[in-house]
């Protein structure tokens, strides 16, 4: 079962060499210096470029989407180390290979002091007592564990395993990254396509990297496909590209106006109480490739702005599912936006916070900085105590009900109301109970 890391990961062969490869086999980075993506866990200086440049890797997992780099990663130890580097795949392997990997380390260690590095692909498919089978020989350090996982580590690996490697988490590659690994296909011509930047249209390439959502592998293969099935055209346009990977192109521009419309379309849907709407749009934007982190900012500014204190949990709502994506990503996550897109939409609405807000800053604005009035001030020293700072305050505490009929606001803005909430929702409850206090004052 063992395989030798040059058969792996090298293509020194003329069998490697050939086009019969994958173009994204052929492309796959030799070294760091040629990786694209996963800057903040490669950048020189990094925990994890030190460990490959120095070749004193330890225990790692690699978690993170299809196509974002787990396997390159783990081509470039193989190139970059001296230790012995075995590779399976968790769908094909049993415990019966783990320990026959395990001997050969063994012997390994023994005849010639040489370490082994185990890299298992789709290490989350290995149940518990495969995982046992090798936990005990990486906690002794004869092997040194590698493991790429698309599942959360948390739930799908045994915890005396994780507690014993570094989980480094790998994004979704971005547009930009994308892009310039197409281009570097285009023009490589000893490994890519060699045709040149220039025979795709900037849009056909955007468009390509667009609908391969964050993973390189796909990118890759979406470009060799297109460029095979228009070998006749000096320049392939976007149309060209829909027709070959059967993906139609939005009318959208996430920098343009077509942008602000969709956007626009799936606020005031929210806002308008129409959760079937509001999903519409947001899917629309979803299928155009736009950030769903935008999303998630302005639904959690909806939140506040637009439901507020009528349903104090829809800002906990946004929240969770932005955390939810951050954890899950696509696609598993985007069930999250949906979720909180349709309470948002379904919740009772109030812009009476919004309102608030705009008023004080208006206020301010136009009063200026009133000062804060003495009896409320803080009296830390003699001085300030002479000069009545906290004189008749009133603790609250002390009171029925926890309240104090007196004055928080300055002077000249005694008995003024910002925060006019309405009768929806939870706002009904502190509308009733800002009532009573208020008479209670005037009482």
């Amino acid at each position: 079962m063992e395989i030798d890391k040059m058969d792996l990961f090298e293509s020194h062969n003329d069998l490697d060499k050939s086009s019969s490869r994958p173009l994204a086999d052929r492309m796959r980075p030799k070294n760091l210096d040629e990786l694209v993506g996963q800057e903040e866990l490669t950048a020189r200086g990094n925990l994890l470029e030190k460990a490959i440049k120095n070749d004193r890797l330890f225990s790692i997992i690699l978690w993170g989407p299809p196509g974002c780099g787990k396997t390159t990663l783990a081509g470039i130890i193989a190139n970059e180390t001296k230790s012995e580097f075995v590779q399976i795949s968790a769908v094909l392997s049993g415990v019966k290979d783990i320990r026959r990997i395990i001997q050969q380390a063994k012997e390994r260690r023994a005849l010639y002091k040489k370490r082994t590095i185990l890299f298992v692909d789709e290490i989350h498919r290995f149940n518990k007592a495969q995982q046992d089978a090798f936990l005990h020989h990486v906690e002794k350090g004869l092997i040194t564990l590698v493991g790429a996982t698309t599942e959360n580590p948390s739930f799908e690996i045994i915890p005396a395993l994780v507690s014993r490697c570094r989980v480094f988490t790998l994004k979704s590659l971005a547009a930009k990254s994308i892009l310039t690994i197409l281009k570097r296909a285009l023009t490589d011509s000893s490994n890519g396509l060699g045709c040149g930047q220039e025979r795709l249209s900037n849009d056909a390439l955007k468009h390509i990297a667009k609908v391969s959502d964050g993973d390189a592998r796909i990118a890759l293969t979406n470009l060799e496909t297109t460029v095979l099935h228009f070998t006749h055209k000096n320049q392939i346009d976007i149309k060209d590209v829909e027709t070959a990977i059967e993906k139609k192109s939005l009318l959208y521009d996430k920098a343009g106006e077509e942008h602000f419309n969709l956007i626009s379309a799936f606020i005031k849907s929210m806002r308008g109480s129409d959760p079937d709407a509001a999903i519409y749009w947001l899917e629309r934007m979803l299928m155009a490739g736009d950030d769903p982190y935008y999303m998630l900012r302005r639904m959690i500014r909806f939140a506040s702005e637009d439901i507020g204190i009528a349903d104090p949990g829809a800002l906990s709502m946004a929240l969770n599912a932005s955390d939810s994506f951050r954890l899950l990503g696509h696609p598993e996550g985007d069930i999250a936006l949906f979720q909180a897109a349709i309470y948002l939409a379904t919740a009772p609405k109030s812009n009476a916070v919004y309102k608030a807000l705009k008023q004080v800053k208006k206020t301010i604005k136009k009063a200026g900085y009133s000062p804060v009035p003495l009896h409320i001030r803080n009296a830390p020293t003699k001085l300030m105590k002479e000069l009545d700072y906290s004189k008749g305050y009133i603790y609250a505490h002390d009171y029925k009900d926890g309240f104090a009929a007196q004055s928080y606001l300055p002077d000249d803005l005694d008995g003024q109301n910002f925060y006019l909430p309405t009768d929806r929702g939870y706002e009904k409850n502190v509308k009733q109970r800002l009532e009573a206090w208020i008479k209670l004052k005037k009482s």
